[in-house]
């Protein structure tokens, strides 16, 4: 029926109409995909763990929505009482994704595409193939096995063991790796991951993610009289702490203030008790986003240190409030902006590289005027949400089109 339809919007000499179905238990950025490709018309689906109410406050059509929360929602809740265990948490996640992943399976409409988050979409990729469509991974971190080898290095420095990722979450990945038509990831140091993992470059599609110029201006100027860096996210290992809180030991100011921004995660938290901050370092724990941009437009730059992410959405936002950007290239920080232009791109795990940078920033206000006015233009260059929806669904007309 897929095929027949294809080949009859072909041969009356028109674009084909692409039909997308779309997967994924968490909110990640899938509430943008689903808004953008809603704006393209071309979403004919939208699995999700969320229940209803939360699918249309995002501002989804109640009619595309096929929520399952009965599983994700308990997740959630056990993870914010604190009550949820490594094994547990990844045990319960696997889970909230398993039974999602079986639920579209057994429901899918008969689109062209179907997208599915990593860990939600084997199931649902094999019926998809069965019907006639196309099967894509979508990745928003590095290759899973290359994840759990650094995260495995990186503990031994926090005094803890790594837990190790759920083996049967890890198994899945890995098939839907194998099995999907395509992969789609957000950045070029992702991209190298699964080439190192041995995936051919040519499965991959590299779709950026857009930053949500609605939400995020330049509201203010940072004060003359300190010198102030902002850090925003998860304070657990894979962000990379201890290069942070060392990186900004290292630097000299009269008058630093580290504000640190995130829900502090248990292993850090132990070592911090071992390891104190000093009293310049200020911890917020989780803050509104509404008030993110307040933060971030008045720090003279934000770092991230990050050994192992897919595209650190924060550095977007960062740029979007005028503030420029000390990253690790393990931020995927390379397709958001260039090095020494709105920011500088260091190695991952080098403090001193990381301080140097931020020491040039502290002693030359002039560079750092400029590179703030530069991060200004890039961001209203890079387009928005916008542009990452366009990217995407010629992305997956492609994949379409190619069958």
């Amino acid at each position: 029926m897929i095929r027949s339809r294809r080949h009859l919007r072909r041969s009356a000499g028109k674009a084909p109409c692409v039909k997308v179905t779309q997967i994924c238990a968490g909110r990640f950025h899938h509430f943008d995909l689903a808004r953008q490709l809603t704006r393209h018309g071309v979403l004919d689906a939208f699995f999700s763990g969320y229940p209803a109410s939360r699918l249309v406050a995002e501002g989804l059509q109640p009619q595309l929505t096929k929520p399952f929360p009965y599983v994700f929602m308990p997740y959630l809740g056990l993870l914010r009482l604190g009550r949820c265990g490594a094994r547990l948490q990844q045990a319960m996640f696997w889970q909230a994704q398993q039974t999602l992943d079986k639920f579209a399976a057994a429901r899918l409409p008969h689109s062209d595409c179907l997208i599915a988050f990593s860990g939600c979409g084997l199931h649902a990729g094999r019926a998809a193939q069965a019907q006639g469509m196309r099967y894509v991974c979508d990745e928003a971190g590095a290759h899973i096995a290359y994840r759990d080898r650094v995260l495995t290095e990186e503990y031994r420095h926090y005094d803890a063991q790594f837990p190790g990722l759920h083996p049967r979450l890890l198994a899945k990945e890995l098939d839907e790796y194998q099995q999907a038509d395509i992969i789609t990831v957000p950045s070029e140091f992702v991209a190298q991951t699964f080439v190192e993992m041995g995936v051919p470059r040519e499965k991959l599609r590299k779709v950026p993610y857009g930053v949500d110029l609605r939400r995020f201006s330049k509201v203010s100027d940072p004060p003359r009289a300190t010198f102030e860096i902002a850090f925003v996210g998860e304070v657990s290992v894979r962000k990379g702490v201890r290069y942070l809180l060392e990186a900004f030991r290292r630097l000299k100011h009269p008058a630093k203030r580290l504000t640190v921004v995130g829900a502090v995660a248990p292993v850090v938290r132990n070592w911090l008790a071992s390891n104190p901050p000093p009293d310049d370092v200020r911890f917020m724990g989780h803050v509104p986003q509404i008030r993110l941009k307040h933060i971030l437009s008045r720090s003279h730059a934000m770092l991230m240190p990050s050994v192992e992410e897919g595209l650190a959405l924060v550095q977007g936002q960062a740029l979007a409030c005028g503030c420029p950007v000390v990253a690790t290239w393990n931020t995927g920080a390379a397709d958001l902006f260039t090095d020494g232009q709105e920011g500088f791109i260091v190695p991952a795990r080098d403090a001193s590289a990381m301080a140097d940078r931020l020491q040039q920033f502290a002693d030359d206000p002039t560079l750092r005027a400029d590179m703030s006015a530069a991060a200004l233009r890039r961001v209203a260059e890079l387009g928005g949400t916008d542009r990452y929806g366009d990217r995407m669904v010629a992305a997956l007309k492609a994949a379409s089109a190619s069958f």
